[in-house]
């Protein structure tokens, strides 16, 4: 029986050798870094734009929420357009506007001019984060490189959002608000040039045209999601029309969406993708994680400013051991994937950060660096680790055709999850913090109730109140904030081991891919025999001998069954990347003379 190759031929840039996947893998990581930054670089320098321009509370607000809002509206509709257009083209693209937009940002002299360069940073925000993880699946078809790679790629992504406070920080201190933005300028200018020569193009199998009406869907879908959650997140009642109404709107359009999908003959995401039960779960657990970190992130830079007094910079300091505990462990994930498999990483990930949000909970209204540490490290791997097997299964479970879909629904579902972290954690402190403030002895009602807002708030009305209501005003809120502290840190311990429960879906070993072509031309020709069928499933132990790639220790190999012509037909079938016998030994035909291992 001879053996058929289906796999189509990848491009030459995605095939090279192993130097030239891991330089774009470095192209790929300075881009993502730019625009993790991008979303924290701006809160510490607020009060200085604030003094500066002199923006209304909504031109601020919209100053704020307008990179992120644009962003997580438009990922799914540049992800889709790279698989057709071309993901290099689009990332491309967007390294300009990200540049172009930057200089206008750090030029602006009037509000309305940075809330329109904020929404160019959304824009081209959303055409670089998708691109750059749909090429990452392009260029690394091996799973166990790909873990690698997506290990270094979620720190970097760690590395942006942590540090952006702490540069910010120097910048505002040091330079004026607009230094902020004006550094991305000389990262764009060396970065466009590097990405034009370096990285591969890559692009979808699919045919037919692009559904331009089903992409503006899916983005005011989103942008209507997220707004609402936004708002709530803000105070605003959950049921008033400004937080209601984006909402309803919002999931109305997305359900109609979803339905459009379905009907096409060339969809712009196959919606089949969420009947496979470890790409939804993934999906889930990357909701999860991101509602439990961001809402604690917020009130972790609160109470390290507000209750302990430190600086904006010092803040920054502070949340390094996070930083660096996420580095670790994304330089260690691919390793761990493939020692226990996705299913004991994620849970355990979650556990992980579940036990260092407990131990937060021993945060008091006096400094304990010590705790503080060890919880911050604790809380960095573990989410870290979690996050990064989550994006690795959920690309592994997508065909490379739909690569670019496939990382807009990640980062969408992680914009959504800091959304609604913000908005759930920030309902819950709220509620926990307010009555604390109600019957404060010598305090006027009046006053209370403005205090009531946040302890930022109760510490100005404190002031003004002086002597000893004013103390006893300052006192009372700083109790009842670490109250609310820890009643949210037990929130959040829920929810992340809710997610403990959810990764029970995943496969309990890490599965690996290989293009047959890549297998076959590891081989020489008197490898295959007349019967080459065998296709044994046998775990080998370590040491022993493997595939054309490197150890896959915790890697189980499997062959998936030849799909029949009416599978190809319908469409089911994935023939661009069957899944292979990791081993040699496996894909050898019986009596080809090897030895028994």
């Amino acid at each position: 029986m001879s053996r058929t190759n289906t796999a189509p031929a990848r491009p030459p840039a995605a095939t090279g050798d192993g130097a030239n996947r891991w330089v774009v893998l470095v192209v790929l990581c300075v881009s993502l870094l730019v625009v993790a930054l991008d979303a924290t670089i701006l809160h510490v320098a607020i009060p200085s734009l604030t003094e500066d321009l002199r923006p209304s509370s909504t031109a601020l607000l919209w100053i704020v929420d307008a990179y992120p809002l644009i962003c997580a509206s438009l990922l799914i509709l540049f992800g889709t357009l790279g698989d057709r257009v071309g993901r290099r083209r689009i990332l491309l693209l967007g390294y300009a506007l990200f540049g172009i937009a930057s200089a206008v940002a750090a030029l602006a002299t009037e509000p309305s001019v940075l809330i329109g360069a904020r929404v160019l940073l959304g824009v081209g925000g959303a055409m670089i984060m998708p691109a750059t993880l749909s090429i990452l699946r392009a260029v690394f078809p091996d799973r166990r490189e790909r873990a690698t790679a997506i290990g270094v790629w979620t720190a970097v992504a760690a590395i942006g959002a942590a540090t952006g406070p702490v540069l910010g920080g120097f910048l505002v201190e040091h330079y004026w608000w607009g230094s902020v933005f004006l550094i991305n300028i000389p990262l764009m200018a060396l970065i466009l040039p590097l990405g034009r020569r370096l990285l591969p193009e890559s692009r979808g199998t699919a045919g037919g045209p692009w559904d331009v009406l089903g992409a503006l869907m899916a983005a005011a879908g989103v942008l209507g999601c997220v707004l609402g959650v936004k708002r709530a997140g803000a105070g605003d009642p959950i049921l008033a029309f400004p937080t209601a109404g984006p909402l309803l709107l919002g999931a109305a359009l997305l359900v109609l969406f979803v339905r459009r999908q379905k009907r096409r003959t060339h969809p712009l995401i196959d919606m089949r993708l969420f009947s496979r039960a470890a790409f939804t779960t993934s999906v889930g657990c990357i909701v999860l994680a991101m509602l439990a970190l961001v809402g604690l992130q917020l009130i972790a830079v609160q109470y390290l400013q507000l209750v302990l007094g430190l600086s904006p910079l010092e803040t920054g300091l502070r949340l390094l051991p996070l930083t660096f505990a996420a580095m670790a462990a994304g330089a260690t994930g691919s390793y761990t994937l493939r020692r226990i498999g996705p299913r004991r990483m994620v849970g355990w990930g979650f556990v992980l950060t579940a036990a260092a949000v407990l131990l937060l909970t021993f945060m008091g209204q006096h400094d304990r660096p010590l705790l503080l540490t060890v919880g911050f490290v604790l809380l960095g791997f573990g989410l870290q680790t979690t996050l990064f097997s989550a994006y690795e299964s959920m690309l592994s479970e997508a065909p490379q055709r739909s690569a670019g879909a496939a990382a807009s629904i990640g980062e969408t579902s992680y914009q959504l999850g800091a959304g609604m972290g913000t908005a759930l954690l920030g309902s819950v402190m709220n509620a926990a913090y307010a009555p604390g403030l109600a019957a404060v002895p010598g305090v006027p009602e009046e006053a209370s109730r403005a205090a009531a807002n946040s302890l930022g708030e109760a510490y100005q009305v404190a002031g003004q109140l002086g002597g000893a209501a004013g103390g006893a005003l300052h006192q009372a809120a700083r109790h009842a904030f670490v109250g609310g502290l820890h009643i949210t840190l037990f929130v959040s311990a829920g929810l992340l081991l809710l997610g403990a429960v959810m990764a029970r879906r995943l496969p309990r070993v890490m599965e690996c891919p290989v293009d047959v072509e890549e297998a076959v031309e590891a081989m020489s020709a008197e490898d295959f025999g007349p019967d080459d069928s065998r296709g044994s499933d046998e775990r080998h132990g370590p040491g022993e001998p493997r595939g054309p790639h490197e150890s896959g220790e915790g890697c189980e190999p499997v062959r998936r069954p030849r799909p029949t012509e009416a599978a190809e037909r319908s469409g089911l079938a994935e023939p661009s990347e069957p899944r292979v016998p990791a081993t040699r030994e496996a894909i050898e035909p019986a009596g080809s003379g090897r030895p028994a291992h």
